[in-house]
C-alpha cells in the first residue's frame, strides 16, 4: 500500500510527499479556478498518472516480449467540463521509438493501454483517447 503525506501550505498550494521514496511535489489550483498555475493541479496529476501508467504497462509488455521501447514519449491533454467541474476528456498520444514493429506487436501494444490501472480506475464518463505514433 502506498503512503502519501500531504500538507496545505496556503495560497491553494499542497505539499505532497511519497513516504517510501521521499519524493515531493507541490500542487496548485489551476488559473481558471483561482490558482496561480505554479505547479501541477490535482487534475493535471490525474492526467499525468494516466499517461505514465499507460507507458509503464507498454514498457512491461515490451520487456516481456524482448522489445526495446526506451525513448518512448507521451503527451496528454486534459479537457475539463464546467458543470459539474470535473475532467471530461483525456487524450494521450504515445510516440514509439523507431523500431520494426510487426502489425501484431503494434496491436498488442495499443491494446495494453486498456489494461492500465489508472484507465480502469477512472470514471467511465471520462472520455479517454489513446493515439500512437509509430516511428518505423
Amino acid at each position: 500500500m502506498a503512503a502519501i503525506s500531504l500538507e496545505y501550505c496556503g495560497d491553494l498550494h499542497v505539499s505532497c510527499v511519497h513516504e517510501a521514496s521521499g519524493s515531493r511535489l507541490i500542487t496548485d489550483a489551476p488559473v481558471d479556478n483561482q490558482g496561480k498555475g505554479e505547479g501541477f493541479s490535482p487534475t493535471d496529476l490525474c492526467a499525468t498518472a494516466l499517461a505514465s501508467c499507460a507507458m509503464t504497462i507498454v514498457a512491461l509488455y515490451a520487456e516481456a516480449h524482448n522489445l526495446d521501447v526506451k525513448g518512448m514519449k507521451a503527451s496528454v491533454k486534459k479537457s475539463m467540463n464546467a458543470e459539474p467541474r470535473r475532467i471530461g476528456r483525456l487524450e494521450v498520444c504515445l510516440t514509439m521509438p523507431a523500431q520494426h514493429y510487426t502489425a501484431a506487436q503494434k496491436a498488442s501494444i495499443e491494446r495494453c493501454t486498456r489494461y492500465c490501472p489508472v484507465h480502469l480506475s477512472l470514471h467511465p464518463d471520462i472520455e479517454q483517447v489513446f493515439t500512437f505514433i509509430w516511428a518505423d
